[in-house]
């Protein structure tokens, strides 16, 4: 082991332990953002620049310890930035983190995270196998497993650093700009007294747009294998 190897999850661990150590994970909730929207604003006002990059450290390292605020996170920049910079920031922030995981399961940590895997690199074995970015595109599009675990096991199965970032990054946009857009309007129901559930954000028919988004991402699967059956 070098410290070269060891650096990437020797800074996970350290973000880990803040995170838990100051209870930083009950911040991650709508409620958070209502009580705080108003001096949250005032900062962005204030200081833009800054919060930009605060708000991005904070996402990225919400992702790379695979915290459950993300979402939240993701209403905040709309509410904060609007929809379309909210949008930018979290898609950056979010594959910036997924990045990070990537890297540490190629890291001396590997077998570790591996073991929490589990199972999940067995049942993803084979899309990897057929047609690493289209298929790591349709979990990113679809969500079939868990955020965490689609950021592990493309590493575990030899998937490249390179494609793994441009599917993370072109498969969350459209997930992430409906978050945003409602994060942006947050405001209006805050104001009116109203309550926001997360489960409202995604209605059937943008349930079936975001399903047959992923579907379309399978297509050159789906032409490499009709060819190959009538090829021979």
């Amino acid at each position: 082991m070098t410290w070269r190897s060891l650096f990437p999850a020797a800074a996970l661990a350290a973000v880990i332990a803040v995170t838990y150590w100051y209870r930083l994970d009950q911040y991650l909730t709508v409620d958070a953002i209502r009580d705080n929207r108003a001096a949250l604003l005032a900062y962005v006002e204030e200081n833009r620049a800054l919060a930009v990059v605060a708000f991005m450290v904070v996402y990225a390292a919400a992702v790379a310890v695979s915290l459950p605020g993300a979402v939240v996170l993701t209403l905040a920049g709309g509410l904060l930035f609007g929809a379309v910079l909210g949008t930018a920031l979290s898609v950056a922030a979010a594959t910036i983190g997924a990045a990070a995981v990537f890297l540490i399961a190629r890291s001396a940590f590997g077998d570790v995270l591996r073991l929490k895997a589990g199972a999940f690199v067995a049942r993803m074995a084979d899309g990897f196998q057929k047609n690493a970015f289209s298929y790591l595109l349709f979990l990113r599009l679809v969500p079939v497993f868990p955020f965490w675990v689609v950021n592990l096991v493309p590493a575990f199965l030899g998937m490249k650093f390179v494609p793994f970032v441009f599917a993370t990054g072109i498969g969350i946009i459209p997930g992430t700009a409906v978050y945003s857009a409602f994060g942006a309007g947050l405001g209006h129901v805050f104001e009116a007294g109203g309550q926001a559930n997360i489960k409202d954000v995604f209605s059937p028919p943008l349930v079936a747009g975001l399903i047959g988004l992923g579907l379309l991402s399978l297509l050159p699967v789906v032409l490499k294998r009709w060819r190959g059956s009538h090829s021979g």
